[in-house]
Parts: structure tokens; sequence; C-alpha cells
């Protein structure tokens, strides 16, 4: 168990907090002083094999440089990756599944729908539990919750000794209609504790009380094979931060873009599977907002991935579920369905370390494959072969191999010119061809992924400015602008670290769901207003345990309605206050504009009926104090570096490019492309046909002519 009880402190102001990102091949760190609005900024290289280790080593080098006594932090925020990674590599638990006979078999037969019609080959997602660990036992709980078989519990406690027996680590109980009444998933989990204390549980009344249940049985057994490893892994992170001198609190960023308590992860960490992606999102919405820009798309590239994300009105776009290792990455239907509230974003194998190949017909494909941080790229010179996209950008001339990570890791170009030479070997091609090819094909792959992204929720991206942070975001964004037709873009100073500022613009925030099934003319109000008034019950004690007073809660209801008959909902805000006959014609106003909004038609005349009702209870937004710009030089001459030759496809061939400090960069400095602007953690290539402005937030605007 996890020792130590930390201070909690009124969450609106805090005068220390920092903010911890955990990617594929770096550890970002972000330390902010409210008081004087400023915040520094770490990131040290990823140690998978224990992660926490690299928290430990930049938590100890950003106090250090900050001078900083480890008792004066008042909060911790986390993001990670962990739980996708485990479910996608396969690493979490082995896991067992009890369930009402006759059904054992929903996590293989999924929906009836086909995510590719006409591919005769098609694989569907392959269940992270075994057949042989399916178990079935008898009971049945109708619709309405009304028990019509009463639970077997011989048959439970045959079923826990046969995993037990097996070597199951996590049993997933989830029988049929539990959304309405969980009893018999209440009792099966005494049965289990009784019978073998040791296995981790998961109930799906708990991890997902929602209808439909393919979904609610892919959550939750997802939720339970994770378990373990996620527990263990807060255990021995807040031990390490405990031994560094922070009795600060500890919190952990959720999918939905709130964050939650190291107890709510250890019991849920499905809710952690967009931990990262949702940090980088909610940091771009609060950057670009305080830029003037409230609709964005936000486009970070890291190390080993690279995310697109829309933001309009300030706010980034949700949805109350999503899917984890699909087969095929554009395709819906191919991955594990996991129903917790996540920000919207689409996520590809395209980072600085992602690795170049050949395929079979002699086509240059850059990853999904990465380097990570162990070996990492050729140019890391720590044991890595493979040319990846960070070599390609070196070659090209983007990359002052003497200034990565601001001159703590020198790159080496011998190294990547060897690895890339071997692929320019393989494809016929020079050296540089070859190094543009990766450039170029990795920076389509993104622009194709953002083009899905936008048109799957019927938006025209060209609307959109493109907001780029990752440490390799800003090398890519003049190119990615050109290939989406955009014509402005932003990169914000510590773009190499935007995502671990996210955590820490975060609110505290739970979201909690319940299916009940209906008419909106024939529903039964005081067992809805029953069911909003539990979850937000439940809500507010969970956030005044964190500290958050209640005048200073917000509470958000809405509903899932669809017109009888349909087989997909439309979310619409619910009417304040206790709900009833009256104000179902509200409601149903409310979704008819919404239907209206999403689809530009009027809906079928037949009734309108509700299947799930959310809440969300919230604390309010940390402030953060917009970054003070100081007394800088506005010439760009006064921030020139140097000069170096660069690629671009303009010129096709090198050509000499001024290299300036953006450290020296003060607002209203105007640079014309090419130009290459270079920070401790990102790196600007600006080509020739741009120009960048810097605003009084230390934003670079681009405008693309």
């Amino acid at each position: 168990m996890i020792a130590s009880e930390p201070l909690r402190l009124p969450w609106e102001y805090v005068m220390y907090r920092i903010g911890v990102d955990i990617g594929g091949t770096f550890t970002d760190l972000v330390l902010l002083d409210d008081s004087a609005g400023e915040w520094q900024v770490a990131k040290t290289l990823t140690t998978p094999a224990a992660p926490e280790a690299a928290v430990a080593a930049g938590l100890a080098e950003l106090l250090g440089a900050a001078g900083l006594e480890p008792g004066r932090v008042q909060r911790l925020i986390h993001g990670t990756t962990l739980v996708t990674n485990a479910i996608i590599e396969r690493k979490g638990a082995l896991t067992g599944l009890i369930t009402t006979e006759g059904f054992r078999d929903v996590l293989e037969i999924g929906r009836e729908h086909r995510y590719d019609m006409y591919d005769i080959f098609i694989e569907p997602p392959r269940p992270l539990v075994p057949r042989h660990l399916r178990l079935g036992v008898r009971e049945r709980i109708l619709d309405d919750g009304s028990v019509l078989v009463p639970l077997d519990e011989a048959g439970v406690r045959a079923a826990v000794r046969q995993l037990a027996a097996a070597g199951v680590k996590a049993v997933a109980v989830c029988f049929l209609h539990s959304y309405a009444n969980p009893a018999h998933e209440l009792r099966a989990a005494e049965i289990i504790g009784a019978e073998a204390p040791h296995l981790w549980v998961s109930l799906s009344a708990e991890v997902a009380p929602e209808i439909r249940e393919y979904d609610r049985f892919s959550t939750t057994v997802a939720n339970v094979y994770v378990r373990p490893l996620v527990d263990r892994y807060l255990e021995t992170l807040v031990k390490r931060v405990r031994e560094l001198g922070l009795g600060c609190e500890v919190l952990i960023m959720l999918s939905g873009g709130g964050v939650g308590t190291v107890e709510t992860a250890r019991r849920f960490p499905i809710r952690l599977v967009e931990s990262g992606p949702a940090a980088g999102a909610l940091a771009a919405a609060f950057l670009a907002g305080e830029a003037g820009f409230p609709d964005v798309l936000a486009f970070d590239m890291g190390g080993t991935t690279a995310k697109a994300c829309l933001i309009e009105n300030g706010q980034p776009l949700t949805s109350p579920e999503f899917e984890v290792a699909r087969t095929y990455r554009f395709k819906k239907g191919s991955g594990l369905p996991i129903k917790v509230q996540v920000v919207e974003l689409i996520e590809i194998g395209a980072g600085g370390g992602s690795i170049a190949w050949v395929d079979p017909l002699g086509l240059l494909k850059v990853g999904p494959e990465s380097a990570g941080a162990e070996p990492g790229p050729a140019c890391y010179g720590r044991g890595g072969a493979e040319p990846t996209v960070t070599d390609a950008d070196l070659i090209l001339g983007y990359l002052d191999p003497s200034y990565f990570l601001g001159g703590r890791m020198r790159l080496d170009r011998a190294a990547a010119e060897a690895a890339v030479g071997r692929l320019a070997q393989r494809l016929g091609l020079s050296l540089v061809e070859a190094a543009w090819g990766i450039h170029e094909v990795v920076t389509e792959n993104m622009a194709a992924a953002a083009r899905v992204h936008a048109i799957e929720r019927g938006k025209d991206i060209r609307k959109f400015p493109l907001f780029a942070f990752g440490g390799a975001g800003p090398v890519h964004v003049y190119r990615l602008a050109q290939k989406l037709g955009l014509k402005r873009f932003l990169c914000p100073p510590g773009a190499g670290a935007t995502s671990a500022l996210g955590l820490l613009v975060a609110p505290l925030a739970f979201d909690f769901v319940r299916s009940y099934y209906g008419r909106l003319d024939g529903l039964d109000w005081a067992v809805v207003n029953r069911l909003l008034a539990e979850m937000e019950a439940e809500g507010r004690a969970l956030l005044g345990r964190a500290g958050v007073r209640p005048e200073d809660m917000t509470v958000v209801r809405t509903a899932d309605l669809r017109y009888a008959g349909q087989g997909h909902e439309v979310n619409v805000p619910l009417p304040d206050g206790e709900l009833n006959g009256a104000a179902a014609g509200e409601i149903l106003r409310r979704f008819v504009a919404e239907y209206r909004r999403l689809y530009h038609r009027a809906g079928p005349e037949v009734p309108v009926e509700a299947v799930t009702w959310r809440v969300k209870v919230s604390g309010p937004k940390p402030a953060i104090a917009p970054r003070r710009a100081g007394q800088r030089p506005g010439r760009p001459e006064d921030a020139l570096k140097g000069c170096r030759p660069a690629y671009f496809a303009e010129y096709g061939d090198f050509r000499p490019t001024p290299v300036y400090d953006r450290y020296a960069l003060g607002p209203g400095t105007v640079l014309e492309g090419p130009a290459i602007i270079e920070e401790r953690e990102s790196t600007v290539v600006l080509g020739p046909r741009a120009a960048v402005r810097v605003d009084d937030r230390l934003n670079l605007v681009g405008e693309l002519v």
C-alpha cells in the first residue's frame, strides 16, 4: 500500500506545481511558479523497464536547477501512456472472465458490424482473455433489474478455483444487465475474495455501468488486465517521489481531461488509457486560447507517436468511448472498445524515433515501429542502427548535433548517415534523397491522420490554424501546414514539454455514468433523479476528500438520446434542477437541435428515447498567470546564432540558413524563411514560403504564402 497521506490544500491556488509526462522516448517535466507566472522545464530519456526512474532523475534535475526545496512543491500531476502500451503490447496480467452462462463468447463475437466489408482476410480484435479462461455461471438479471435466475454461488466458487488453478492473476466479473442491478456481481466479488483473496477483481457494474454487453465486458476486462501493473507502478512512483523529499499530493491525469487521485487510478486504471495525450490537448487549448486562437488543430509530435486533436471554442472535443490496439489504425471497429470519457484525438506511430524501412514492393515506409528511448535513433549513439526520422532531420541540417537538448546530448551525425545510407542503397537513392524521403513520408502520414480526424467529425480542417508542439512537432510544422492547406501555425515556447504543462491546467474531475433506458414520454423521472443525485453525490464526496470546497464544484449533467430504433445516440445537456415530465419537452428540444447541428437535417417522426445518463463533477481550473516576456531584444540580428546549410524542397538543395536563439527573441520580432529557430527542447524549421512573428506570450505565429 502507498504510505504517507499528503497534506491536502485548497485546489484553486498553490505556489509550486510540477507536471510529469512520460512519453515513449522522453520524460518531460514542468515546474510552475504560480506567484511569478513562470515555468521551467526538464527533459530526460524515458526508462521503459522502470519509468519511475526517469521521473526521479528529472525531478532531481528540475529542483536542482530551480534551487527549490522539495518541501515547497504542493502538487505533482502525472500523465502516462503505461495503460495504452500495456494493452497494445499485451503485457498485462493473465486474466479470467466470469460471466452469465451462455455469454462467455461476447468478447469474441463483438458486434455484427464488419469494419471492412470487402476484406476476406479481416482480422477481428483479439480478446485479452483466451476462451478457456472465460467461464459462465447460472444467473440472470433482466434489463429492469429484476432477478429471473438467482446467482449460482457454488458455480462461482468452482469457476474461481478453476481460474486460480490455471494461474490467473486478475478476474473480470461481467453479468448480463448488471448495470441495472449489481447485486450478483457484488456477491460474486465477495466469493472471489473468500476463495482466492490474491486475485485482482473488477466488476462491470463499477467500471462501466452502461448498456451494451460487448463494450462493457471489453472495458472491464481491460481495466483488471492492467490493474496489477498500474498498482505496482504507482506505488513505486509515489515511493520515489517521497524519497526525494516531496511530501506533496500526487494526482493522475485522466483520459477525459480532468485529474484524479492515485486511489482512483489504482482502482480504475482504464481511465488513464489516454492520460498523456489528453494533457497535450489541454495545453494546446490553454496556450492557443491565451494567444487569441480558440479554434486550432493541435499537433503533438514526440519521439514515438504523433497526435492530432481539434480544439473548438477553447475546448478539445471529447467522446464517451475509445478504441485501443486497432488492427488497422484508421479503421474504426478494428480495436478493443473502451467505454471511458476521453479527449477525442487520433494517434499514429510517427515520431522522431519512428523507423524507416522498405516494404516488399520496394516503397519507403516510416513507422509505426519506433526506436524509442532504448536504443533510440542511430544518432543518439546508444546502439541504435535503424534509420529514423531524427536521423533524417539531422542529415537535412534541421538539427544542431551540438545543441540537442540544449547541448546535454550530442548527436552522432556519422551514425545517422550510416543508418540512412544503408536505406538509401536499398532504394537506389542518394543519402540526401533518402533523408528527404523519410521527412516527407512521415509528414504525409501525419497529414493523412489529421484529415481523417477532421473528416470523421465533419470539420473543414483548413479553417483551423496548426498548433505544433512536442519535441519534433515544430521541426515538421511548416511542411505539415503546407500539406494540409493551412495558412497559419503557432509554436509555443518550451514546445518539447508542452504536454507536461497541460497537466497543470487540468481541473480535478470525475465522470460517472448510468444506463436507464426508456422513451422520454414514459420515463419514471423519480428513477432518473435518483441516478443523477447518486452520481453527483459520489463526485462531490471525492472532490471534497481532495480538498475542493463545495462552492467551487461544478456539475454537468447530460444524457445520450436517440430516435427510437436507431443504433447510436446523441449526447445533450440536461436542464438544471429536478427533472420531470415538464422538463421532457426542453430535453426533446435540445436533442432535436443537436441532431440537426450534427447531421444538417431533421430526424424522423418517431419518439425519442434515453439510453444513458452522465454526470461530470469538476473542481475549478487551476489558474496560470500569463508567461511574462521580460526585457528581450526585438531585433532579429540580436538573436542570430550563426548560419548552417539546410535542405528545402523549394530549392531542391541545401541553402545557407540563419539560425536564431529563441530565448533572445522578443515580442514583435518578425523572421522570414528560410530560418531555423532553436530552443533547448525543440527546433522550429521555417521554410522559404513562410514568416513568423513573436507575440506577447512568446509564441511563434507563422503565416504561409
